[in-house]
């Protein structure tokens, strides 16, 4: 059983206190390449962990002796982060830069989303996962999470963070290669909006009173279609789809982080429907709960959903995506190691 550290207190003060209580002095050693893997935020959404609220962890690796480093890998599709010049500038706008945090930023799988590295795993799905090479050249990794839902999860935590986010871009098109919407043009009214949101040019419209087409061999399964439309024109088929997508994020994750120590800081507020890839703020469903820290990533993930949901009242993650079971990644990452969903819940 692992411990889970919490803290109410969403300050820069109260991260600091939380992540010495939480023993991260015990995953670090001293010059280590330590990859503090986050989310740098999208275009015109500002749910991701803001800077101050990580510049505490960056001082107290270099206290440590770590040689930090701020990252992520890059997208598949398109916009700001799908290439490393735009998703730096990106980080950079959103003030995630050396002077400001005191470590650089690199993007881990290089400038066009090929530096990679194949790392075994010998799993279920996948014999080798490819990982981006920042991330694979690390000694040690911290995950800086803000837990959200997540059309393809049901609870975006940092399962989700690692396995897809430190896939090279060859490797998330594996990851996403069986997830293909189901399309109903019956209510379909051309409006042409699902069309400005597929970042792989999959939807066409002939005319304005035609009905939208997709082909298939371009979708690349990320799920925007689905997001955009408010005709339920497009349909995700959550039952094997969703059992495999979380598995093999989970494979992927089990790549990642395979001969790392690694420690996990997530942060329960402005928990909304939908991830931080959205280009646009989304609501909030609840109160900001507080900040949690553990060595154990299924531990953390556990707690995350644990918290939220008593916060909440009920499952929010099941009320919000009722079609996914999200607790599939919690326990096929039980089964092959990453951790225990067992844990003591310390507060601070």
């Amino acid at each position: 059983m692992s411990n889970v550290y919490f803290t109410a207190k969403i300050t820069p003060e109260s991260v600091k206190e939380l992540i010495d209580k939480a023993g991260i002095e015990k995953s670090i050693k001293e010059h280590d390449l330590c990859a503090v893997k986050m989310h740098f935020g999208e275009k015109n959404n500002t749910g991701y962990v803001k800077p101050e609220l990580v510049k505490p962890v960056t001082k107290r690796l270099k206290q440590l002796g770590a040689h930090a480093f701020l990252t992520d890998a890059n997208t598949i599709y398109t916009g700001q982060r799908s290439n490393a010049v735009n998703h730096l500038m990106l980080a950079y706008e959103h003030k995630f830069n050396p002077e400001s945090m005191k470590c650089p930023v690199i993007i881990a799988d290089g400038p066009a989303g090929n530096s990679y590295a194949s790392v075994e795993v010998n799993l279920k799905h996948f014999k080798k996962t490819e990982i981006a090479h920042a991330v694979f050249s690390a000694h040690s990794l911290v995950c800086i999470t803000h837990v959200k839902g997540h059309m393809g999860f049901g609870l975006g935590g940092a399962i989700k963070n690692i396995g897809m986010g430190c896939a090279a871009r060859t490797g998330k098109f594996k990851l996403h290669s069986t997830v293909v919407p189901v399309v109903d043009t019956n209510t379909c009214v051309s409006c042409g909006r699902c069309i400005k949101n597929c970042p792989a040019g999959a939807l066409t419209l002939k005319d304005k009173h035609s009905k939208i087409v997709m082909d298939t061999n371009k979708c690349i399964g990320c799920g925007e279609c689905v997001a955009a439309c408010n005709k339920n024109v497009f349909e995700l088929q959550w039952n094997e789809e969703t059992v495999n997508l979380q598995e093999k994020t989970v494979e992927y994750c089990s790549g990642a982080l395979k001969d790392k120590r690694s420690f996990y800081i997530s942060f329960l507020n402005r928990i909304t429907k939908n991830c931080d890839c959205m280009g646009k703020d989304e609501p909030n469903l609840l109160d900001d709960i507080g900040i949690i820290a553990s060595d154990d990533i299924v531990a953390i993930d556990q707690s995350s959903a644990d918290l939220t949901n008593k916060a909440y009242g009920s499952d929010l993650f099941r009320h919000i995506w009722p079609s996914i079971d999200y607790t599939i990644q919690l326990s096929y990452a039980e089964k092959i190691g990453l951790g225990s969903r067992k844990y003591y819940l310390i507060n601070i």
